[in-house]
């Protein structure tokens, strides 16, 4: 019984903590896929070449997005064309460095651990796309009668106002403010419906089962893991990351954990990985993965993220060890929660809830 209260405790925290991210990701979505055209999308992200993914990685770098609020993103760029390995490096260069957690990032770590931190995980979004574009590649298809360009103009407002002009019901004719106010209103419903029905829509059964899992792992775990850490510190990486990936945590959380770990005398490599695997996937993201690019990406996406995790940890940690720098000397040490965070979890939940129901109806 007490571990069922501290599962749904846990499962509580977690969606009180993802969900406003998750809804504010989904608006933002929506509104992009109103006024960025697909063949915008298509044009630039849609090639498997070395290109496109440079141009998805340094498009999600400043993007102040968690590992949760990309996941429409992602998905919505993935359905306005772009190829795998561009999805891929958006979804990994986004969430670890935004620029809200740059700057933290450089509060609490100062200058030489930021820089690090941002080009490993322009590094590890690059390769990741390459090798998705390299090792699965996907054959594109022309979309005949509905394509998603065609739906988004048949929904954008200009194509509304078209309409009445061929049917002869030209609101400007009575009103003058008439036209704007209809034409603002219905990109906004188009916007809203694209983001919390169709995207919501195909990632509402992985983001369920992810939440379920995290709050999981989340109890299973134990609440202080620095002292297994310092005792097997050959095996910390690998504790690490077994704990970063499932788990979920934002960029900018996951800073004070960090420094707590580098405090407690866990090395600053170790520290690094949770930086960079943790809030660079977790359960949601995992499954969402696995069913929007497929199986042999999200092994390409897992195995980058942990392979180029640990490589650069270790190479923090020589940079540090040749340089004699005592890396907890450069720590200079957030609660969140409130009416914002749970309404935004009711919403979700109900969301998510109806989206199943209707599904199965």
């Amino acid at each position: 019984m007490e571990y069922l209260t501290e599962f749904f405790t846990a499962l509580i925290e977690l969606s009180n903590a993802m969900a406003p991210y998750i809804l504010f990701g989904l608006l933002f979505a929506g509104i992009l896929h109103e006024f960025v055209p697909d063949t915008l999308v298509t044009r630039h992200l849609g090639k498997s070449n070395i290109f496109s993914v440079i141009k998805a990685t340094l498009f999600g770098i400043p993007l102040p997005v968690c590992s949760c609020g990309v996941i429409p993103l992602a998905t919505s760029i993935k359905k306005s064309g772009a190829s795998k390995g561009s999805t891929l490096s958006f979804l990994i260069s986004t969430p670890i460095t935004g620029v809200d957690s740059i700057l933290a990032t450089y509060g609490i770590f100062g200058w030489v651990f930021t820089i690090y931190r941002v080009i490993t995980s322009m590094i590890i979004a690059m390769v990741s796309g390459i090798l998705a574009n390299l090792f699965d590649k996907e054959e594109r298809v022309e979309t005949p009668a509905f394509s998603a360009v065609k739906a988004s103009t048949a929904f954008s407002p200009a194509f509304s106002m078209q309409k009445k002009e061929e049917t002869g019901e030209s609101c400007c004719s009575t009103a003058a403010s008439c036209c704007a106010t209809e034409a603002k209103s219905f990109w906004l419903t188009s916007a809203l419906r694209y983001a919390f029905v169709t995207l919501l829509g195909d990632i509402a059964k992985p983001l369920l089962w992810g939440l379920i899992i995290g709050a999981l792992i989340t109890v299973a775990i134990p609440q202080s893991f620095s002292e297994i850490l310092i005792e097997y510190s050959w095996l910390s990486y690998l504790i690490v990351i077994a704990i970063a990936v499932p788990m979920y945590v934002c960029a900018t959380a996951s800073l004070p954990i960090a420094a707590g770990l580098m405090l407690s005398g866990v090395s600053a490599g170790a520290a690094f990985v949770f930086l960079s695997a943790g809030p660079a996937t977790n359960t949601v993201t995992i499954g969402v993965v696995k069913k929007m690019l497929g199986t042999r990406s999200l092994a390409i996406y897992l195995g980058s993220i942990v392979v180029g995790s640990i490589v650069f940890g270790l190479g923090l940690d020589y940079i540090f060890s040749a340089s004699e720098i005592d890396p907890a000397s450069l720590v200079h040490m957030h609660e969140e929660a409130g009416v914002v965070a749970i309404v935004s979890s009711v919403i979700l939940w109900g969301l998510v809830g109806y989206l199943l129901l209707r599904r199965k109806a």
